[in-house]
């Protein structure tokens, strides 16, 4: 693995730090007036999502984990897995649920994801920002409720219930973002 320094840390970076994998989410080169310099960072940690602080002193060198990313697309769920296959190599691929994350949420198949390997395991995968997705039962709206900003549940094809407005119907295709769950837009 090679070894930067953290003068050498940008955004997206994944380092092997003694406690697990984290991708720099953010940094700052702090050179105060008295003592030395050192770099302020957010770290997100690969396997569960938590964020945290971390500040090391500038200069010091730290391993960069080099991940394998290939884009793969959701083939269909073969009981508790969901199957990918390789665009390249047209391999498949069975994943467990907990691999996906929030991402198993917004798996339609025929969907592309871009998954990340490190030493043969899947440490990540990522989506798009947002996506389409069809409601698939949610309750009518009822005549004379205006209600500004009101809002109901709904269930969509993938089977994860978000709030959408009163006038969404069963059958319509909504835009959500995949970051914070939320309705974006109808489409």
């Amino acid at each position: 693995m090679p070894a930067i320094t953290t003068n050498d840390l940008k955004n997206g970076i994944t380092l092997e730090l003694d406690n697990g994998l984290f991708q720099v989410v953010e940094f700052q080169h702090v050179k105060p007036g008295k003592g030395g310099a050192f770099v302020r960072s957010k770290l997100r940690n690969l396997k569960n999502g938590a964020v945290i602080d971390r500040t090391f002193n500038a200069g010091i060198r730290v391993e960069q984990a080099m991940l394998d990313k290939k884009d793969m697309q959701f083939l269909y769920r073969d009981g508790d897995e969901y199957v990918f296959m390789d665009q390249e190599s047209y391999d498949q691929e069975h994943v467990a649920p907990a691999a996906l994350g929030d991402a198993a949420d917004y798996m339609v198949e025929n969907s592309v994801a871009v998954i990340a390997y490190y030493k043969g395991e899947i440490v990540t995968v990522e989506i798009p920002a947002s996506v389409e997705l069809t409601i698939a039962d949610t309750e009518p709206g009822i005549q004379g409720d205006r209600v500004s900003g009101a809002r109901k549940p709904a269930t969509l094809n993938t089977g994860k219930v978000i709030q959408v407005p009163l006038f969404i119907n069963t059958g319509d295709k909504v835009k959500v973002d995949t970051r914070t769950g939320d309705y974006m837009t109808r489409v």
